[in-house]
């Protein structure tokens, strides 16, 4: 069944493929997560020279990483189209469209639609794309390519813990549909057949089912109601183990379960702790495989040898704590490291005048040493 379609069962019941896992909420919010935030960040090409590493952004592969990937779609959906590929489908795929042996544009491939192959002599990939009846043959430089780890897609990885994560979400649903598992009993000291029973229960139903809670019942004669606890034992556990699922679905996608809204175990100290591992367990793999793909697509080897590679600015979310990003920022001034109107472009402002300079704020040119760095006035530094 798997070879013909794809998606067996599993064994907690249902068929779990990319549209049915999407439908459990913790793996939606996963791929959203991981998708939006590697979308979000920007990707640039850099030259690395003797004179120090410096933006390239009068090379054509700029636009295409940076800005947009074709007319319709920014460069940074594209990545998190292909990534939200490869989470689901193992693999996504983009053609290099080229003129002249430039790249000028990237256009989405179905992921169902390609096979990877190689060649048996040499070992080099190459690509198929099944369109119809016809087979279209691509080269590795022809094809923007990411893989999920191991080339295996998480929902399929983790088709047992989803298929239980849904299931469990199925039966909350029916659990507390129309109060589905009864508030009380009603007893009676006379045994009734089943036609009574039946319209007896229709016809509470009707008085006390889903938007009659509330009303005032009158029994018959020689009957008793004796109402049930709201949450026993059993509920309780259901509940744990609904919210063991979501922490096993963010071990499937290795991100933190705080960031799926899974908080029994963050606390305010580890919080930021966890998101630093979010940036160097969970994306740091997936930025250092986009920046090679499109290197190996947009670069040539020459060009690679030369210094020329691609590289995501994650400076943002290393300082996600407005705090320690202004602590950041402060130390890069004073170290050098960063211009006035850098740390202005960070925070979206506005360039100054005699911004450009690298001169530590903290110093005033002219005064006298003692109101720099606290030495008397024609001290010495030791």
């Amino acid at each position: 069944m798997e070879a013909i379609f794809g998606t067996p069962n599993a064994v907690a019941g249902p068929a779990i493929n990319a549209v049915t896992a999407l439908r459990v909420p913790a793996v939606y919010s996963a791929i959203v997560l991981v998708t939006g935030t590697i979308g979000s960040l920007p990707a640039k090409v850099f030259n690395s020279s003797p004179s120090g590493k410096r933006t390239a952004d009068t090379h054509p592969a700029y636009r295409l990483v940076h800005d947009e990937s074709n007319d319709w779609t920014s460069a940074g959906a594209l990545r998190g189209q292909l990534t939200a590929d490869a989470l689901l489908h193992d693999h996504g795929f983009a053609f290099a469209n080229r003129v002249n042996d430039r790249v000028v544009e990237f256009i989405r491939l179905d992921p169902r639609s390609v096979s990877i192959k190689a060649d048996p002599a040499t070992g080099e990939p190459f690509y198929e794309q099944r369109v119809g009846t016809q087979i279209r043959r691509f080269g590795h430089r022809e094809i923007l390519h990411i893989s999920a780890p191991l080339g295996l897609a998480p929902v399929k990885a983790g088709r047992e813990a989803i298929g239980l994560a849904k299931v469990m979400e199925e039966h909350a649903a029916s659990l507390f549909a129309n109060g589905a598992r009864p508030g009380g009993v009603i007893k009676t000291r006379k045994v009734l057949g089943e036609d009574v029973k039946r319209k007896f229960a229709a016809a509470w139903n009707a008085a006390f089912g889903r938007g009659g809670s509330g009303g005032v019942a009158v029994l018959d004669e020689d009957m008793s109601f004796e109402g049930l606890d709201a949450m026993t034992a059993a509920d309780a556990e259901f509940t744990a183990t609904r919210a063991e699922q979501v922490v096993e679905i963010a071990r499937l996608f290795r991100v933190p379960p705080h960031l799926l809204f899974e908080l029994s175990r963050a606390t305010w100290s580890n919080a930021e702790e966890m998101f630093q591992s979010f940036l160097t367990l969970t994306l740091r793999p997936w930025l250092d495989a986009w920046e090679w793909a499109y290197a190996r697509v947009l670069l040539t080897p020459e060009e690679r040898a030369s210094g020329y590679y691609v590289e995501f600015v994650i400076d943002d979310i290393m300082t996600a704590n407005t705090a320690t990003r202004a602590t950041t920022y402060q130390q890069y001034r004073a170290m050098g490291v960063l211009t006035a109107n850098e740390v202005r472009a960070g925070l979206n402002r506005a360039p100054i005048d005699g911004g450009d300079t690298l001169e530590n704020p903290n110093i005033t040119p002219g005064k006298p040493a003692g109101q720099n760095d606290n030495r008397k006035p024609g001290e010495v530094a030791a």
